[in-house]
C-alpha cells in the first residue's frame, strides 16, 4: 500500500511536517510495511520555507522587525538556481504578535518583510519569490514600500502608515523580478477586498474595517490600475503594492508543488491524505489541501482530508473529509500539539482500517486505486 501524506500546517498547533509524521505513524500501526511518503506543503503562507527546505542551497538571516516593530532575525532561502524565497509569515506573521484585538490594526505594518525583500533584491537574486499568507497587517503594503525606500507620507510616526495616510509622494521601485506566491485571489477593495475580508481576522472592529477601507481607497489612487487585479488584496494589501511595482502574482500552491515535485510523488499512490487546521469553504480558494486533492484525484488515488475543524459537504476532489478530534473541545485544548498529534495518528489508522475492510482486509498494492477522474 503506497500512501502520500501532504498536510498543510495546523496553525497554532503543528507545522506541516509534524502533522504529516503523525499521520504516517497512524498508517503504519495498521499496515507496518506500507510505503508512506510525507511531503511538507504550503500555498505561500506559513510553512513555505519548510516545504522548500530540501531545495535550499543557503539561508540568509536578516535583521528586521516583526509586525509591531520589535527587532528579530528572520531568514530567507536561496535555492540552487539562485532564486530567493521570502516568507512574510517569518517576519510579520500573525502568530508572532502579542495579541490579536482592536489594538492591532493601527500598530501592524509590513515594514519587516520589506526589509527582507530589499535585502534579497540587493543580493542579485535572479528572481525573488514572496509568500504572502499569514500576515498580521492590513496596511496595503505601505510599510513594505517604505522599507524599499519609497516616500510614503503619513502622520502615523509608528505602526501602520495606512492608518493616517497622507499620500504616496515618491516613485515606485522596479519589482519586475518579484513573483508573489498567494493563496487568495482577493482584490484590494470592496466586499472581497483586503480590509473587509482580512481585517476582522487581524482584530479589526466593524468601525476599523470601514476606516481601513476608506484609507485603502485613497492608497489605491497612487498605486495605479492594480486594485481590481486578483491577489491585490493578499496579506492585507501587500499584494497590491507589489503588483504596482511590476511584480507577478501566481497561485502559491501550484508553484511550490512544481518546485518540490509533488505531482510526480503522488503518481502511483493508493491513498493521498491531506488537510489543515480548518477544512472549509476557503479550502477550495487556492489552499494547499485542495491542490493536493486535485493531484490525488488525477493520479486515481483515494483522497482523504483531515482537519481540526471540518465543514461539509466535502469539496469535489475529496472522497472524505474527517475531523480528527473525537469530541468537541475548547479551542485551547484543540490546539494542544500533543493532543493533535495523537488524534491525527488515531484518525489515520481508522481510515486505513476502513480501506482494508472495504478491500477484504489487507489490499494488495494498487487495489485502492480508481481510474483517474472517477467518482
Amino acid at each position: 500500500m503506497r500512501v502520500v501524506v501532504a498536510l498543510d500546517s495546523f496553525k497554532g498547533s503543528l507545522d506541516s511536517r509534524a502533522a504529516g509524521e503523525a499521520v504516517r505513524d497512524g498508517v503504519l500501526r495498521v499496515v507496518p510495511d506500507a510505503d508512506v511518503v510525507v511531503v511538507p506543503v504550503a500555498d505561500g503562507g506559513e510553512g513555505t520555507l519548510e516545504a522548500l527546505a530540501h531545495r535550499v542551497s543557503s539561508w540568509v538571516e536578516v535583521e528586521t522587525v516583526d509586525a509591531v516593530g520589535r527587532p528579530l532575525i528572520a531568514p530567507y532561502a536561496v535555492l540552487g538556481d539562485g532564486t530567493a524565497v521570502v516568507e512574510a509569515a517569518r517576519s510579520v506573521g500573525l502568530g508572532s504578535v502579542d495579541r490579536v484585538d482592536h489594538t492591532l490594526p493601527p500598530r501592524a505594518s509590513s515594514y519587516g518583510v520589506g526589509v527582507q525583500l530589499a535585502h534579497a533584491l540587493a543580493s542579485g537574486a535572479g528572481e525573488v519569490l514572496v509568500g504572502l499568507g499569514g500576515s498580521a497587517c492590513t496596511d496595503g503594503g505601505t510599510g513594505l514600500l517604505r522599507a524599499l525606500g519609497v516616500d510614503v507620507r503619513s502622520t502615523s510616526a509608528e505602526g501602520n502608515p495606512l492608518w493616517e495616510l497622507d499620500r504616496l509622494a515618491g516613485p515606485l521601485p522596479d519589482l519586475s523580478r518579484v513573483v508573489v506566491l498567494s493563496d487568495v485571489v482577493n482584490p484590494l477593495l470592496g466586499p472581497d477586498g483586503a480590509a473587509r475580508v482580512f481585517g476582522p481576522q487581524k482584530g479589526a472592529t466593524d468601525e476599523q474595517v470601514e476606516h481601513l477601507e476608506t484609507q485603502m481607497r485613497r492608497w489605491a489612487t497612487g498605486l495605479g490600475d492594480v486594485a481590481a487585479r486578483p491577489g491585490a488584496g493578499a496579506a492585507g494589501g501587500i499584494g497590491g503594492a507589489l503588483l504596482a511595482g511590476g511584480a507577478t502574482v501566481v497561485a502559491g500552491f501550484a508553484r511550490l508543488a512544481a518546485l518540490i515535485g509533488l505531482p510526480e510523488t503522488v503518481r502511483g499512490a493508493d491513498l493521498v491524505v491531506t488537510g489543515e487546521g480548518s477544512l472549509d469553504r476557503q479550502t477550495t480558494m487556492g489552499k494547499a489541501p485542495d491542490g493536493v486533492a486535485r493531484l490525488g484525484r488525477r493520479a486515481g488515488a483515494l483522497v482523504v482530508g483531515l482537519g481540526g475543524r471540518v465543514e461539509r459537504p466535502a469539496p469535489d476532489d475529496f472522497d472524505a473529509v474527517l475531523p480528527v478530534h473525537g469530541r468537541p473541545r475548547p479551542l485551547a485544548e484543540a490546539l494542544d500539539p500533543t493532543l493533535t498529534l495523537d488524534e491525527l495518528a488515531a484518525t489515520a489508522a481508522e481510515v486505513v482500517r476502513l480501506i482494508r475492510a472495504a478491500a477484504g482486509a489487507g489490499p494488495p498494492r494498487g487495489s485502492a486505486r480508481r481510474p483517474a477522474g472517477s467518482r
